[in-house]
């Protein structure tokens, strides 16, 4: 009489990959910084946490990349951050900076902004297999349309003007760069860049160039560069249709 065999069932413990979570995290801790800087009255702070959460948002995609390692816990956390970073916290810091002054009107419209970058973020996560021309984005990236609010805080703040002097502004800046998120319009990507091949040695002078002029005035800057992006898809869409 043979001896029953023992079968040992091995479970297979599954993680997450934790570098690329980690400037995830970092993005996201930066937008509540932002919200909670905004509470405080500290809005060039705020603002400086918006682009730090944009720079953490741009290398944890980056990074799970080049290290292959991509998963489906990393989209699906980095999507909740950026509603925190690039939806939420543009919307809050706008109001208490500037909109508050409109009474209704005002958090109507931080609300109009923060649902678009939700719709935004939700359509583009069900395009994500589906949009064959990764060149262009179909609508503002969240993303530049937190920069832009950024930057217009930033700027604000370093000319000494008043949010609530030109909340009429804000309210239609913001409302605009709701538009243009759930648009149909294209935005150029930027993802035929090529972080990895070699490089002429004169582009490497041109990055040098660029973050010193950056550096001669960062809110100016900043700001007139992502308010020019947002204008871009209006502009490429007047081109193609003047073509045909």
């Amino acid at each position: 009489m043979s001896e029953p065999e023992i079968v040992v069932e091995t479970t297979r413990h599954r993680g997450i990959y934790l570098l690329p979570n980690l400037f995830t995290t970092a993005a996201l801790f930066a937008g509540f910084y932002a919200i909670v800087a905004g509470m405080k009255g500290q809005f060039e702070h705020s603002a400086i946490a918006l682009f730090i959460a944009m720079v953490m948002d741009g290398l944890d995609g980056r990074v799970a990349r080049l290290t292959g390692t991509q998963s489906a816990f990393g989209a699906q956390y980095d999507s909740l951050s950026d509603m925190v970073s690039f939806g939420l916290a543009p919307a809050l810091v706008s109001f208490n900076w500037a909109l508050s002054q409109l009474g209704k009107l005002g958090w109507l419209a931080a609300f109009i902004y923060a649902a678009a970058t939700a719709l935004r973020l939700a359509r583009f996560n069900i395009q994500l297999d589906t949009n064959k021309d990764k060149r262009f984005f179909i609508g503002l990236s969240c993303t530049a349309a937190a920069a832009v609010v950024a930057g217009m805080i930033w700027l604000g703040t370093d000319l000494e003007i008043p949010g609530k002097k030109i909340s009429i502004i804000v309210a239609l800046i913001l409302v605009s760069l709701a538009i243009l998120m759930v648009s149909n319009l294209k935005y150029y990507s930027f993802k035929e860049v090529d972080f990895k091949g070699h490089v002429p040695f004169f582009a490497v002078l041109v990055v040098v160039l660029i973050f010193s002029v950056i550096a001669w005035d960062p809110p100016s800057i900043l700001f007139a560069v992502f308010f020019l992006y947002a204008l871009s898809g209006p502009a490429l869409w007047l081109k193609n249709r003047y073509k045909k």
